[in-house]
């Protein structure tokens, strides 16, 4: 059994800006009905077991840890307005949804990938979004990530060639060098490359030696080691706090794998599609059931 996991608000953005790109006219739910057709393609190509995390609420507890956590400031009006409407849609099409308040769709698909992992009828997990914070959900070829935007599957081989570090050292990597996305810094002066070299060694950023003298001794070479080092010492504090605001929580209540077989649409998916001038759609995942 393969599950397949959905980033539905990376995807609302991705079909939004998609179907801008292509219409002039557009209707009023044109990315909603972007991740609508994305989503019944999964369906299509053998998808059983599904499920689609969106953020509901765009702010989360992160938000009261750190002030300048990301927010729905800014963000596209006609996203946010889609993102319920969305939300509506795949509960109407069949297919199971994660609405985020309190946590992050990325931690709902966090706790998905656990649960999966857990059962042993699962032999693969399909992480369908590119976002570099579920990198550290990646193990091996049986939880991987599908960029579906350039069709790259990224496994924990691709993991490594890409940061330096193995799944097991995301976090750290992003605590030391930040994610603007998320809205917090990291560490001034610590960049890809200095974070990879140093935590390719030491693994996590509480074994980081304070010393850069002992970087050198554990064979480290790394540009600018004495300022890296001091910059490490002077704001562990921060470090450790980007470090729990790049950590995904697992534990958020997602049901179990036998709830997120995809078993047809709702009657009211019919009406909902033709209303929104899509009639054929209604008829397309029905034709699935």
């Amino acid at each position: 059994m393969i599950v397949h996991l959905v980033d539905g608000t990376y995807e609302l953005y991705r079909q939004f800006y998609g179907q801008l790109g292509r219409h002039t006219d557009e209707n009023p739910n044109a990315g909603v009905i972007g991740v609508l057709t994305s989503t019944l393609q999964l369906i299509e190509n053998g998808a059983t077991h599904v499920g689609v995390a969106t953020d509901h609420v765009i702010e989360s507890f992160r938000n009261d840890l750190w002030p300048g956590y990301k927010t729905s400031e800014g963000m596209e009006p006609e996203i946010l307005r889609q993102i319920p409407v969305l939300e509506d849609a795949l509960n109407a099409m069949g297919v199971t949804v994660w609405a985020m308040s309190e946590f992050e769709a990325d931690d709902a698909l966090a706790s998905a990938v656990r649960v999966a992992c857990e059962d042993r009828r699962v032999h693969q997990v399909q992480l369908l979004t590119p976002d570099k914070d579920l990198g550290q959900c990646v193990s091996g070829r049986r939880v991987v990530q599908v960029d579906r935007k350039n069709n790259v599957l990224i496994d924990e081989a691709a993991v490594r060639e890409k940061f330096g570090v193995g799944p097991e050292s995301i976090i750290d990597y992003l605590a030391l060098v930040g994610d603007s996305a998320d809205g917090f810094p990291g560490l001034s002066g610590w960049g890809a490359k200095s974070a990879s070299t140093v935590l390719a060694k030491y693994g996590d950023l509480m074994s980081i030696p304070f010393d850069h003298a002992q970087w050198i001794t554990d064979g480290v070479k790394v540009r600018g080691a004495e300022k890296l080092a001091a910059t490490l010492r002077e704001h562990r504090a921060d470090a450790e706090l980007f470090r729990i605001l790049a950590t995904l929580v697992d534990t958020v209540d997602v049901g179990a794998v036998d709830e997120w077989k995809w078993s047809g649409p709702r009657p009211e998916f019919a009406a909902l599609t033709a209303r929104w001038g899509v009639p054929k759609f209604g008829e397309r995942a029905a034709s699935l059931r």
